[in-house]
């Protein structure tokens, strides 16, 4: 078989002129958008990144000490590679990210969107592409913060055929979209890709990583989660890493004046009236208590 199965033609990214990307761990932004992004500052885009996590539950890595603090010079050291890209990583815990109030994490997002401007969010797609629960829970929310800021959403995902071969010579469990569901094919340079991937310990971490970057070629996938001026795409569930604390209270918010409100795995929904400036799909707090 041969080594590069994407042969359609390809575009260029949209010409954003800043590019936010939200991921849940350092090497997300080398590993997986890295090309992508790669192709933004090529078209002249200025390109942040905001990472969720530090990554320190990431085990790969033979070297001791804190992984921490390792992850944030590794990440600097890719964005140098890739070109003008400035990194922000949050200190939300690797690998129980989906546990964390999907609230506070859009919240951080729009934090940092406020402060770069940017035309666009660059995530994994809503399923996470490999299912791991804290790239879902990174993605959705970007997903909520592009609600409240109304910006475009584009989503980093494997075409059908690529994920397919890696699930049957790997026993992987990649997620994929069919053909006619791939909005862009942005031709990449996975020369710079695989330096920036190099400072991340010093190799790509596993050989299903490797067969990938083969099999993708010189272009890769997007999706719109959020078209421009379009309405959010359903993320993927979440599922919590760890039992709830019974006792908690979480409050989601679902955009305008409304809320959700989760108690013992109740959900109780208050907004505002009309008159108010909200939609009036459910009694208000006050009235409610």
């Amino acid at each position: 078989m041969s080594s590069k199965v994407m042969t359609r033609s390809t575009v260029l990214p949209p010409m954003w002129k800043s590019v936010l990307a939200v991921v849940a761990h350092p090497d997300d932004g080398s590993f997986g958008l890295g090309a992508v992004l790669d192709a933004f500052i090529t078209a002249g885009a200025r390109v942040r990144v905001l990472c969720l996590t530090h990554g320190e539950a990431w085990t790969l890595h033979a070297s001791p000490g804190d992984l921490a603090t390792l992850r944030g010079a590794e990440t600097a050291s890719a964005a140098d590679v890739l070109g003008p890209t400035r990194a922000k990583l949050l200190v939300s815990p690797d690998g129980t990210l989906s546990g964390v109030c999907q609230t506070k994490l859009a919240a951080d997002v729009v934090a940092v969107a406020d402060a770069s401007h940017p035309d666009g969010l660059l995530v994994f797609d809503t399923a996470g592409v490999t299912g791991h629960l804290d790239h879902k829970a990174a993605t959705a929310a970007g997903l909520k913060a592009a609600d409240i800021l109304n910006l475009p959403v584009l989503g980093w995902t494997l075409p059908e055929v690529v994920a397919a071969q890696l699930n049957r010579e790997y026993g992987a469990s990649l997620t994929e979209h069919r053909e006619g569901d791939v909005d862009l094919r942005v031709t990449v340079d996975r020369a710079r890709l695989r330096l920036a991937s190099h400072t991340k310990g010093g190799a790509i971490p596993g050989s299903v990583l490797r067969r990938r970057l083969e099999l993708l070629g010189e272009t890769d996938s997007l999706r719109w989660l959020r078209p421009p001026g379009g309405p959010v795409s359903v993320p993927a569930p979440v599922v919590p890493a760890a039992p709830a604390d019974p006792q908690a209270m979480r409050v989601e918010h679902r955009g305008g004046d409304r809320f959700d409100i989760s108690v013992r795995g109740h959900i109780i929904t208050v907004d505002q009236p009309v008159k108010d400036g909200g939609a009036d799909t459910a009694p208000t707090p006050t009235e409610l208590f």
